[in-house]
């Protein structure tokens, strides 16, 4: 009797799966980035600012005197793309990884603007939220790099250190990502399967690092992508071709703040050129290229990324914000 009821229940529970993955399909991914969360240390948690629902993840540092780091992920990206590297870093620091307004698991509004000053401006009412009596350590990647150079330009008195990782912002050399963006194509435009495939080889150069996603998960994230096509396109008219698409490199020059600068030498999304144009406008910068890796230095090297964060912080130990 007891066999025919575990068989029941077994079918049951799958039945209940297949269920729930057919009303969300995306439901694979969701779960695994809470895997992935936890094996980070973090926990999960939400706030509002700047008129936004953000959804955003965190710990808290050994030592309460430590800096709060806070880390802004990319065009199509999300807070998980820093779980590895915060893995890395364990507790030495106070850890703040929200999704950006508009993406991940953060509030999207209709006829707000995402561009590179919009979101500066969220992001420092982000920082007022979280760190209102010191100043954070801000760590941006890509787009994310865009945006955390305008708020450390325009809001020093929230910022006290400025990492930079294959930032956005600047008019590097050319390469075939930029130039179909610039022709007005999103070449980071996910389809179907072929397309996916595409955008993971674009922005990943280790294929040890690169992320495998077995179907269904990856007819999840594939749906998903498509019905985030038109705001992925508004958003890259404005940060790729628009008017302020150079803003972060302009007002790059105002960062008095001790800065890091990192880069791969195989990006092939935003060029390594990029590191000595952002360097040439904040002098003051330390400059590290890391060799073997693409667009996702910090999760294809977590530990060497880690490395150099913990240098350059540490070499500025009576800074702001410690």
């Amino acid at each position: 009797m007891a066999k025919p009821l575990v068989l029941s229940l077994l079918l049951l529970a799958a039945l209940v799966a297949a269920i729930a993955l057919w009303r969300d399909p995306y439901l694979l991914v969701r779960a695994e980035f809470a895997r992935q969360r936890v094996a980070a240390g973090l926990s999960a948690g939400t706030l509002e600012a700047a008129g936004h629902r953000w959804a955003y993840a965190s710990r808290d540092a050994d030592d309460p005197a430590a800096p709060t780091l806070v880390m802004l992920h990319g065009y199509t990206g999300s807070k998980e793309n820093w779980y590895p590297l915060a893995r890395e870093l364990g507790g030495r620091y106070r850890l703040l990884i929200p999704d950006l307004p508009g993406w991940g698991a953060s509030q999207r509004k209709p006829g707000v603007g995402y561009g590179f000053p919009e979101q500066a401006e969220h992001v420092a009412a982000f920082i007022r939220a979280v760190s209102p009596d010191r100043p954070v350590v801000l760590l941006g990647h890509s787009m994310g790099g865009g945006i955390a150079a305008l708020v450390a330009a325009r809001h020093p008195q929230a910022v006290a250190k400025v990492g930079l990782l294959n930032a956005a912002g600047v008019r590097f050399k050319d390469n075939r990502f930029g130039l179909d963006v610039l022709a007005g194509h999103n070449p980071f435009a996910v389809e179907d399967a072929a397309s996916l495939q595409r955008y993971l080889d674009t922005v990943f150069f280790d294929a040890a690092a690169r992320p495998w996603i077995p179907w269904p998960a990856s007819a999840g994230l594939i749906e998903k992508r498509r019905a985030d096509a038109a705001f992925e396109q508004s958003v890259l008219d404005r940060i790729g071709r628009g008017e302020d698409s150079l803003l972060p490199g302009e007002e790059a020059a105002r960062i008095r703040q001790p800065a890091l600068l990192l880069w791969c030498r195989q990006d092939a999304v935003i060029d390594a050129s990029a590191l000595d144009l952002y360097a040439a406008r904040i002098p003051q910068a330390r400059k590290v290229l890391l060799d073997g890796c693409g667009h996702m230095s910090l999760m294809e090297r977590p530990r060497e990324v880690a490395d150099a964060v913990v240098g350059w912080i540490d070499a500025h130990n009576g800074a702001a914000g410690h």
